[in-house]
């Protein structure tokens, strides 16, 4: 009773409780989780399933996550799926047996099929990505838009060409962060060329290859070029920098996902970034929805902007300091 909070209720005196902690502390006894689960019904404790914990994206919604989840009386549990949909339902399998209340998830398979039977079992989102056609409730940045209201403001200054570097084209980011390029290329005026959209995986060498292969093929860099990771901008830069072409570079360069370095090149990025707070915000909410079964509405959060380029050109010149 007393190691169970609940020595007021039955009376226990001042003194008897004082002596069963002191005991319980000399012995480093800890309640056991599973038989508080087993009275309870509920274990206190949220997954989280992300492709990548090096992904500067994923490793920053988990770390906005856990001190939420702690204020809402839950403990944060995390795995890493390595983009690959075994290791991710052996991951969810894990959580399961752990008795989580409810589990979050970055997919790392566009297969809605897959997720609907885990959603049978316990309360699901997908977070970052979602699926579709699939009634599974989501919370995502709004890529699209954003990538659209950058890359008008690129394309205003009169350039007529703009590449886009991008990861795996079944994601719903992907796909998201394409469409935000085609519709600022459609209101520029520009018809898209072949070459301007090029797209593997979302790993730094896959951003080295497209911009030296984009490079090798024009004999120059592209007049804009938008990136969609901070992994591909990367990998671009390191190809620029091996070849000492800061001179040369794209005029213009715009990625998603943003860094403090950034603000440390020869050269201003313009960036966009998800807003981790909000998105782990959005998620927990949903999730508990649904553990009190209730229907959470889909939820879209803004994307922050940071616009380099334009802190740059407000900035006197040295010879105007």
């Amino acid at each position: 009773m007393v190691l169970n909070g609940r020595a007021e209720e039955f009376r226990i005196s001042a003194s008897t409780k004082q002596r069963v902690l002191d005991i319980a502390s000399e012995h480093h006894f800890q309640p056991s989780h599973s038989a508080r689960t087993l009275r309870s019904g509920s274990s206190n404790t949220l997954g989280l399933i992300v492709p990548e914990l090096t992904n500067f994206a994923h490793a920053s919604l988990a770390q906005a996550m856990e001190p939420l989840c702690h204020q809402a009386g839950y403990q944060l549990l995390v795995v890493s799926s390595d983009e690959d949909p075994q290791l991710e339902s052996s991951g969810i399998e894990h959580l399961l047996a752990r008795q989580v209340d409810g589990l979050m998830i970055v997919p790392c398979s566009t297969d809605a099929e897959i997720y609907t039977r885990w959603k049978e079992r316990l309360p699901l989102v997908l977070v970052d990505r979602r699926m579709a056609n699939s009634a599974i409730p989501f919370v995502v940045t709004d890529a699209e838009n954003a990538v659209t209201a950058m890359m008008q403001d690129a394309l205003s200054s009169g350039a007529r060409e703009a590449y886009y570097f991008g990861g795996q084209p079944d994601l719903s980011p992907s796909i998201d962060r394409l469409n935000g390029f085609r519709t600022a290329l459609a209101q520029a005026g520009l018809s898209e060329q072949p070459g301007w959209v090029r797209a593997r995986d979302y790993r730094r060498s896959s951003g080295y290859a497209l911009m030296r292969e984009c490079y090798q093929e024009l004999g120059r860099y592209p007049q804009v070029l938008f990136t969609g990771s901070i992994t591909l901008l990367e990998g671009a830069l390191s190809f620029i920098s091996e070849h000492h072409h800061f001179s040369c570079a794209p005029q213009r360069i715009i990625t998603f996902d943003d860094h403090n370095l950034l603000d440390c090149l020869p050269m201003s990025i313009d960036a966009i970034q998800q807003n981790s707070n909000e998105l782990a915000r959005a998620s927990i909410a949903s999730v508990q929805a649904l553990i009190n079964r209730q229907q959470p509405e889909n939820v879209w959060i803004p994307a922050i902007y940071h616009w380099r380029t334009r802190q740059a050109s407000s900035s006197p010149r040295p010879d105007e300091q």
